[in-house]
């Protein structure tokens, strides 16, 4: 997909990934970029930076996505991609209380769902449209030190990959980003977490990788190139993996 004069929307727009990606797409001449946060005013603040519009909005909330899409087609035009990007970490295992599971669980993973639930129909009727859905290389490898985020993030692959074979054939492209540590509001403060150990990359080539994935339709955006290989020895041998992943996880509890 060529990005220029489309309309674009980008939740977690406020800062990080999203508000990089926003900046990028506008530079690329993009028609309008809505940018989409819960932090209404960091949205506005983004809109105003890329000469979009910001709408504070709770990717959790069903309501307030159905309401996002439809206004937006109705007042700006058909999305031609829509980014959903806005996720949460909770740190913790199975004793992670319900209602945090439940919070992790809306935003990292209902919010893609959401999103296709309501444009799909109109993408397909159209003719096609895009999705750029964010994960993370804990959606296809794990995430020592957090269940909920590993969990979720495969999830939201998985949902990404479903789209993809499922719909590509109606003219509906995916791609799903799977960075390690990018940095964010999400990583201030863990600059020498177990996500940095192939470095922290800025939000600005994060985003440039995307822009480079959409225009290709390329499936997975690996900004970090090594989750490529730690994917193959994988699923080359689960057991070795897995022993390579306890080392880590001995490794981040010493550091706690």
């Amino acid at each position: 997909m060529d990005i220029k004069d489309r309309i674009i929307v980008v939740t977690g727009a406020a800062g990080g990934i999203g508000r990089a990606l926003a900046h990028r797409f506008a530079e690329a001449g993009a028609k309008r970029v809505i940018c989409a946060d819960i932090d209404g005013e960091g949205a506005e603040r983004t809109a105003g930076e890329v000469g979009g519009i910001g709408r504070k909005v709770n990717v959790a909330s069903e309501d307030e996505l159905r309401a996002l899409i439809e206004d937006t087609e109705s007042q700006v035009g058909p999305i031609d991609l829509f980014c959903s990007n806005a996720g949460i970490l909770v740190r913790g295992g199975p004793e992670v209380p319900n209602e945090e599971w439940q919070r992790i669980w809306d935003i990292n993973v209902m919010a893609h769902i959401y999103a296709a639930r309501h444009l799909v129909p109109r993408m397909i009727a159209r003719g096609g449209g895009y999705f750029l859905n964010t994960a993370s290389a804990a959606g296809l490898l794990s995430q020592v030190g957090s269940a909920p985020y590993a969990v979720t993030k495969h999830a939201a692959v998985a949902m990404a990959e479903w789209l993809a074979l499922t719909y590509g054939d109606d003219g509906i492209k995916v791609s799903v980003l799977c960075p390690q540590a990018v940095r964010t509001e999400m990583t201030r403060g863990k600059e020498d977490s177990v996500a940095s150990i192939d470095g922290m990359l800025e939000p600005g080539p994060v985003a440039e990788a995307c822009l480079k994935a959409i225009a290709e339709e390329t499936f997975l955006v690996l900004p970090h190139p090594e989750v490529l290989d730690y994917m193959r020895r994988k699923t080359d041998n689960y057991d070795r993996w897995i022993g390579g992943m306890r080392k880590l996880n001995r490794r981040y509890n010493t550091q706690k």
